[in-house]
Order: C-alpha cells, then structure tokens, then sequence
C-alpha cells in the first residue's frame, strides 16, 4: 500500500494506493488535521510533494516499512525534463505530468492545471517534458482587479457570463469567465496546430468551470497529480 500526499496553495490531498490502483482519497485544510489523520497509519512507501513548505515535517508524521520520499528536483521520475531551470519547476507541475504519461503512454499531452494559477504543460510521445506557461488563475484575476483600483469590488464566484456585462460586477465577471476561456482555447488550438494528436488534460480546483465551457475535446481528470505523485513513488521502489 502506498501513500501520496499532495500539500497544495489551498488543500492537502491524501490517497492510498494498492499498486497502481487508487484505493482511498482524503482532503484536508490544515496541517493538524492531516497529523491526526496519520497518525494510527501504516504503510509500504510514501511519498510528499509540497509546494508550499519543506516536507520533512510531514514526513516524520508517517510510519511506514518502506520507502519514505520527498518530491524534489533530485528525484527520479519516470520521465525527462528538458526543462531549462528544473531546479525552479514546481513539483506539483512535475507530478501532473507524471500522472499524464501514466494515463496516456506514448502520446503527446498538454495538461491544463486550473487552479491557483492555471499551468499548461507539454509532454511529448516519448515522456520528454518540455515546459509550457503559467498565468493567472480565475480568483486570482478577480483578486488583482480588486487590490490594484480604487472601487473595484472582491467577487468570489465565477460562472459563465454573457459577453456584455450590464453592471460593475458583470462586467468584471465577463473580463474573466470570458477572457480565461478565451485564453484557455486559444492555447489549446495553438498546440493542435503542431500536435494534431494531441490529448487534453485537465486537472486542479477550476475544472469543473472549463470543463463544461470550453469547445475542445478534453480528459478531466481530477486526481491527476495523486496518480502523478504514486507513478514517481512506484518509479523509485523499483529501483
């Protein structure tokens, strides 16, 4: 049995592993609730991937008779980066595109990953990660709208909205529902155009608001970066 822990912006995702097969998956919002929950565990192999804060402290929580591992630019994965500063590369991007070569082996795959900010990232059809953009997440663009103009409001939802917005807030929720799906698109033609097999990937807490707007055909695949983070721990006992 394998445990991943995915120490995300907002949330900690858990998930136990039988092999390749997700068996259960947690979600907590603090780091005493996931010590609690670790605490009358035990497993094979473990592994952490943390973005915000070191992993050795999350570590020490688990008990287990196996490999315990922290997702960092130095561990093997079971692809290759020809990323120009890996050292930089977030690990959270590292383990989604993981978890697309182990869904879609042998072909080339752009991962839309929706969350805080909304990562895109290209692996080729020979597990050969290339990099790909990252740009403002939805509430992030909401958030910088109202932190950087006078009058502004904070707005805390987003669905899709008419073009025209007709009051303060519809337009501001028309700028972004309508100018991130624009974006989102456009991207994902842009790739179709060099990839014409391409897969569509996409993942992270957005999802399910691209999921039913956007015109292109598209995998969602929620738990992508727990299958991700199990593919790299699996990759490792095997070594």
């Amino acid at each position: 049995m394998n445990l991943v822990i995915d120490n995300g912006n907002t949330r900690i995702k858990v998930a136990i592993f039988s092999g390749s097969k997700l068996h259960e998956k947690f979600m907590f919002t603090s780091n005493p609730e996931l010590k609690s929950f670790l605490k009358n565990k035990t497993v094979d192999h473990c592994i952490v991937s943390s973005v915000g804060q070191s992993s050795d402290e999350v570590l020490s929580w688990i008990s287990t008779s196996g490999k315990k591992l922290s997702l960092t630019a130095n561990l093997p994965v079971p692809i290759k980066i020809l990323y120009a500063t890996p050292q930089s590369l977030g690990v959270d991007r590292i383990a989604a595109v993981c978890g697309a070569v182990e869904l879609f082996p042998n072909q080339n795959c752009i991962v839309i990953d929706a969350g805080t900010c909304i990562n895109y990232e290209f692996v080729d059809a020979q597990a050969n990660y290339h990099g790909g953009a990252i740009s403002p997440g939805i509430q992030m663009r909401f958030d910088a709208m109202h932190k950087f103009t006078a009058r502004l409001p904070l707005i805390k939802e987003i669905e899709k909205t008419d073009l025209v917005g007709n009051s303060t807030e519809s337009c501001m929720k028309s700028g972004v529902s309508n100018g991130v799906l624009a974006e989102v698109n456009g991207i994902i033609e842009q790739y179709l155009q060099k990839f014409p097999n391409l897969v569509v990937i996409l993942c992270g807490g957005d999802a399910p608001f691209f999921e039913t707007n956007l015109k292109h055909t598209i995998f969602a695949t929620p738990n992508l970066v727990l299958l991700g983070l199990n593919s790299i721990l699996q990759h490792n006992v095997k070594l």
